[in-house]
């Protein structure tokens, strides 16, 4: 695993600058070469694997092209998964972070190096997920509980307080949105007013601040290989904030079957097997210690929000396939999103 190994039109890593600064810094490896790969990438961050005697580490990274907006989120992730320290809660462990652009020209950090998969990474459940359906409800469980840990941090008392904005959370979700969406809206999206107007107009029964990661999906966390389920790490913190963690969870069961014989469509995981939609809530009423009567609520939010990005990526798609496909997934969540509304007994 070398520099020299790089795949053609893959990123570039300079490891000499980047020598020079981990010699500065009490970790392993002092002096010794740095071997590395390029692991994946895109607009926002790029991600290498960094080895350096005993040293094993993730190098996370905006490209040279992301806007300089990056390097603070980048602060941002930093800081969310530092504060991660000594919790329950499965994430990669905090190593260095560098704001010295005259390393490698942007901000960056290095992380633990997870030894695990992830549900993105894979075109079917690896064993043995794939012939036993128990263990694979033991994925989702270990989904939800990552969730659940989370919802119990004490975000003040790990120094996040300046992280987010809870005051007026639900207040400002869509106005904030709907803004959003008026600078890229280029047509009509069915549902989408009688959605917005049953958010004005409905408020969780009660909201309790917590750390929230923002994107909370299989594609977002990697498991230990082999059985049972262990969920190892909570990655890419990019949209993490403190907010409502509740969000975070009707993010993962917005598209999950309502009914033990509904037709499982996530897009990319085989949901077959796995537990209900109530029996997730009961788990994470269980381990978060917050109700979940609501959850209609959170759901309008979670579909009607997530048309919302998505279609931003719809409008930007040209000629790309994955990202024209969005067109369909935005009409049908949004149409989701005030049909759940309609029917809604929370009122």
């Amino acid at each position: 695993m070398s520099g020299t190994n790089a795949g053609a039109g893959d990123p570039v890593l300079e490891v000499e600058r980047l020598g020079r600064w981990l010699d500065t810094l009490d970790l392993p490896g002092r002096g010794a070469t740095i071997e590395w790969r390029y692991l994946s990438g895109g607009s926002q961050n790029q991600i290498f694997e960094i080895r350096r005697g005993d040293l094993h580490a993730a190098l996370r990274i905006p490209p040279p092209t992301a806007p300089p907006s990056r390097d603070a989120g980048i602060v941002r992730e930093w800081r969310i998964i530092d504060a991660l320290a000594d919790t329950d809660v499965p994430h990669t462990d905090a190593i260095a972070v560098c704001e010295d652009h005259s390393v490698l020209g942007r901000t960056f950090y290095l992380m633990g190096f997870v030894h695990g998969w992830s549900p993105i990474e894979v075109t079917e459940w690896p064993e043995p997920f794939r012939s036993d359906l128990q263990a694979r409800q033991g994925l989702a469980y270990e989904l939800i509980d990552g969730i659940a840990r989370l919802a119990q941090v004490d975000w003040r008392a790990k120094g996040l307080h300046d992280l987010g904005h809870p005051e007026g959370f639900h207040d400002r979700q869509v106005d904030r949105w709907l803004a959003f969406l008026d600078r890229i809206k280029r047509r009509d999206l069915p549902g989408l007013d009688d959605a917005s107007q049953w958010l004005r107009t409905h408020r969780p029964i009660d909201f309790v601040p917590g750390l929230m990661h923002g994107d909370y999906q299989f594609a977002n966390v990697m498991y230990a290989h082999g059985g049972p389920a262990r969920l190892r790490a909570i990655v890419d913190w990019e949209m993490g904030t403190v907010g409502d963690p509740k969000l975070d969870l009707a993010w993962v069961i917005q598209s999950w079957p309502e009914h033990p014989n509904d037709v499982p469509d996530i897009g990319y995981v085989d949901l077959t097997g796995m537990p209900t939609r109530d029996q997730l809530l009961a788990r994470y009423a269980a381990g978060s210690g917050r109700q979940v009567d609501d959850m209609d609520y959170y759901l309008v939010l979670a579909r009607w929000k997530l048309a919302i990005v998505l279609e931003q990526g719809f409008q930007r798609a040209g000629d790309d396939p994955k990202l024209l496909a969005f067109g369909d997934i935005v009409v049908n969540l949004m149409a989701s999103a005030a049909e759940t509304a309609g029917t809604s007994d929370y009122r």
